[in-house]
């Protein structure tokens, strides 16, 4: 009798306990997240997301990595078309466009009562989810490109370790004076290294934002892939390895890059800021972190993901899901968010924090890219965005591949892009 008196009262403590960590009227909600750079991503979100669970009780979050942005997108929306989609999702803040078309997600004006919160972000991050006068997405893991340069390889070469190229020419220069051979004569560090792979449309829209030239319009139905600007943009992608020899001939692997730079093999590279985290702790040589060089102008477009709350969410997982995104977004949670990651924080009010001051005195690489949001752009976003970034990524490989000529390979990017956009109207 005591014994099954005892299992009783253990099982409406177990009730209880369970009551009490999660209300019966607790709101589920599932976020596809993505993650494009080093670093241990899905543990630090593991973390806030428990976090704030603690504080909010009544809200269950399962945050779902779901591999590199496309693949994301990709989950999102097969999960939407077969009847389970998420209540939010971190995508590319050029998927704005296509979600729109599939009607996938609602505008946060419809959400929030007080819009005074959307003024609180940097509008460079902000421009890319402002679509008919209203806000689609919310800024998150957003960045620039940044160059990253060995100070070692650079003292190494008599040039002075802490001045970064400012111009095409003098980075081509700069590149030349870098590149370091062994005895048999062959390569052993490059002067600088552009990735092709993955992101490829990414670095040739900094290029020709350098060079004077936009690559798309407002609306998100034109793209200038064979403007001369972009075409010289790409001309002088390729001349760094097929001219001047300071950068592999042929791909260099998103993947891999960060990697190479850090075993030496390059002296230069541009990446996302998003990795600076996972570079400064993995750099065994003092690290030098600068704005993209400039033709015409300094230049980077922005880059990275942005929060979307789903249409199919039910009216309190949307609100649930708001009250998330604002409490991830918050000036504490942002600047923590970019010291662990090395992505921008997405508000001003997140570098005055105390602990992000404290940070940028010890390490000042961490604003290079915050402060680059001044010369920033919006990143290349168009209807189909997806169809568009294959045409583009496919002429960056097969200029640097030697396949076809840059103004070749633009011209069929551009041919592809404008059927696609036509049908798209």
């Amino acid at each position: 009798m005591f014994a099954r008196r005892t299992i009783l009262m253990a099982m409406a403590f177990a009730v209880l306990s369970m009551g009490a960590t999660r209300p019966a009227a607790a709101v589920d909600l599932t976020m596809y997240y993505p993650v494009a750079v080093g670093g241990p991503v899905t543990k630090i979100v593991d973390d806030m997301v428990s976090r704030f669970e603690k504080d909010n009780p009544d809200i269950k979050v399962t945050a779902v990595y779901a591999g590199n942005y496309t693949d994301t997108m990709t989950k999102a929306m097969t999960a939407m078309k077969g009847g389970q989609p998420p209540q939010l999702s971190v995508l590319l803040s050029t998927d704005v466009f296509t979600l729109m078309d599939e009607n996938a997600i609602v505008p946060f004006d419809d959400l929030v009562a007080d819009k005074a919160w959307f003024k609180e972000f940097y509008p460079a991050f902000m421009a890319n989810g402002r679509i008919d006068g209203k806000t689609w997405s919310i800024p998150f893991q957003r960045s620039t490109i940044v160059l990253y340069w060995n100070k070692e390889a650079f003292k190494e070469a008599s040039l002075d370790p802490e001045k970064a190229p400012a111009s095409w020419d003098e980075m081509t220069e700069m590149s030349k004076k870098l590149i370091k051979k062994d005895s048999s004569g062959n390569t052993v560090r490059w002067g600088v290294e552009i990735p092709t792979t993955g992101y490829g449309y990414w670095m040739l829209q900094a290029l020709a934002i350098e060079n004077g030239q936009k690559m798309m319009n407002e609306a998100g139905t034109e793209v200038y892939l064979t403007a001369s600007k972009t075409v010289g943009a790409l001309d002088y992608w390729v001349d760094l390895s097929r001219k001047h020899n300071v950068m592999p001939a042929g791909s260099i692997d998103w993947a891999t890059l960060r990697t190479d730079f850090l075993e030496g093999k390059t002296a230069m590279m541009w990446h996302t800021t998003g990795n600076l985290t996972a570079v400064k702790d993995g750099a065994k040589f003092p690290l030098g972190v600068a704005m993209l060089p400039a033709k015409e102008r300094r230049g980077s477009p922005t880059g990275g993901g942005s929060f979307y709350v789903f249409k199919s969410a039910s009216p309190e997982q949307q609100k649930a899901a708001v009250k998330f995104i604002q409490w991830m977004t918050a000036p504490e949670r942002a600047a923590e968010w970019s010291m662990k990651t090395g992505y921008v924080a997405v508000s001003p009010a997140a570098y005055k924090t105390k602990a992000m001051e404290e940070y940028a005195k010890g390490f000042p690489q961490a604003i290079v890219a915050r402060d680059q949001l001044e010369h920033a752009v919006p990143e290349l976003s168009v209807h189909e965005n997806g169809r568009i970034y294959k045409f583009v990524n496919d002429a960056v490989q097969a200029a640097v591949t030697g396949t076809q000529k840059p103004q070749e390979a633009l011209a069929a990017a551009q041919a592809q892009s404008d059927r696609v956009l036509r049908a798209s109207k």
